[in-house]
């Protein structure tokens, strides 16, 4: 194994070992190495746009935290309706997504049921990946509730998916007595109403936003592109999306970033992320500059920011620009917290230059307290090698992608002329107790395009 560093630490690793339940990063990662998921599909993912995005999203998400595997029974040779990743069929996808596909259960492992799947004969958790419209989640098979899986665009199986990681991770670290007995899901139109429920305010998803800034792109921002490509445009061509990061991407983004991988390690994130949007169709441009509070907004330039930058510097100057509108999304940090996520929607009643007036005290010196910092843990690591290790926050890519849902259903909200939010807080261990504050209904005037029919 190669000396552990901040460029190659797996982020979900470290929750291990900043809790103590692992003495050394080996002893963490062998955690990981045990924990496993098998996603059976049914023959709608044959056919269905939804239940394709479910699957392949689920995939993405899962081989990232359950080094195990991620073992996909039945997944079809099928056309690929949704263009997520390279291959032609759904069975390829799997594969390049980094699952492996199976005939058959050989492991004890949770199960994710995506369409009319047969549920196992097993002891372990068995989850219905469901969603309709606004709305996704996860029900226990024995539960037997099912939402219509349909009439979504795209997002809600996506935030299903995600859903279904966070549920599956709180089984296998033993973190939720309930994991696997409950159900777990929200509502993207309405975060504070029962998920399950019929929802008559609902209105189908007809617009779609059209032109973008892309401000970090992480974890939030990498998640924010992998939403846009799972919504049905019509013709990508008309979407303009500018994407901004002065940054590389490093060996630890693979544990918590969406379209990182090994062949782009090393790579700028901007020219990296344009060519696969390129490759979808989309129109971008590219910024290599850090943002702050020189960056100023021309005005041919998109007008909505997408912001995913943690550094409380960049989030003050937000408003600075010159954006019309700014969505922000944020994710907790450290071994308590990596949960919890909050989205703040700029112009509103707070500030962000008061928000963010001064950093967060740093977790790292309480950390360094744990067993798998010792110094002698780690031979190539000097003081400042080890502190750097220690600052690094521990990173789950359905936490982000949980966020960057709630931000593009703002936009999409906005769009079809729904409740304005300008603050939503919760955590994926606890859906069903978001905090939102809503504020005056605005006009979305910053470009839009209609679904594909």
């Amino acid at each position: 194994m190669d000396n552990i560093t901040q460029e190659n630490l797996h982020r979900t690793a470290k929750y291990f070992m900043d809790t103590g339940r692992a003495e050394t990063p080996e002893q963490a990662l062998g955690l990981l190495q045990n924990f496993g998921l098998y996603i059976a599909v049914g023959p709608e993912v044959s056919a269905s746009r939804e239940h394709q995005v479910a699957l392949l999203t689920l995939v993405n998400v899962a081989r990232r935290t359950f080094l195990g595997g991620v073992h996909v029974i039945h997944a079809p040779n099928s056309p690929l309706l949704v263009p997520l990743t390279k291959g032609s069929s759904v069975y390829e996808a799997v594969t390049f997504l980094g699952g492996k596909n199976v005939k058959r259960r050989r492991r004890d492992w949770p199960v994710a049921l995506i369409g009319n799947a047969d549920p196992p004969n097993t002891l372990a958790p068995c989850w219905q990946v469901t969603w309709e419209g606004w709305r996704g989640g996860v029900v226990p098979i024995s539960d037997g509730r099912r939402l219509k899986e349909c009439g979504s665009g795209g997002l809600a199986p996506a935030l299903a998916a995600a859903t279904c990681a966070a549920e599956t991770f709180l089984y296998h670290s033993g973190d939720h007595p309930m994991a696997g007995r409950r159900d777990a899901g929200v509502s993207l139109w309405s975060p504070t109403l029962p998920w399950l429920l019929p929802d008559p305010t609902e209105p189908p998803i007809l617009f779609l936003p059209s032109r973008l800034w892309l401000i970090g792109l992480g974890n939030l921002g990498q998640a924010y592109l992998w939403l846009l490509a799972c919504l049905p445009y019509d013709d990508p061509a008309g979407v303009d999306l500018l994407l901004q990061d002065d940054d590389r991407m490093a060996k630890s983004n693979e544990s918590t970033s969406l379209l990182t991988d090994s062949t782009t390690i090393g790579l700028m994130k901007t020219r990296t992320l344009a060519a696969w949007l390129e490759e979808r169709g989309f129109h971008t441009t590219i910024d290599e500059r850090r943002f702050g509070k020189w960056t100023r907004r021309a005005p041919h330039e998109p007008n909505v920011a997408l912001f995913g930058v943690d550094n409380s510097l960049a989030r003050a100057a937000l408003e600075e620009a010159g954006f019309g509108l700014v969505v922000e999304t944020g994710l907790g940090a450290g071994p308590q917290a990596f949960r919890n996520f909050s989205l703040h929607a700029f112009p509103s009643s707070l500030n962000a230059a008061r928000l963010w007036s001064r950093n967060v005290s740093s977790i790292a010196a309480e950390v360094l307290k744990m067993p798998a910092y010792e110094p002698s843990k780690h031979p190539t690591l000097d003081k400042c090698g080890l502190a750097q290790l220690a600052s690094r926050t521990v990173g789950v890519p359905f936490v982000g992608l949980t966020a960057a849902s709630f931000a593009i259903a703002e936009l999409l909200r906005r769009l079809h002329g729904g409740q304005v939010l300008e603050l939503v807080s919760g955590s994926t261990a606890a859906l069903e107790d978001i905090e939102i504050s809503a504020t005056d209904n605005r006009t979305y005037e910053f470009g839009h395009v209609p679904v594909a029919a």
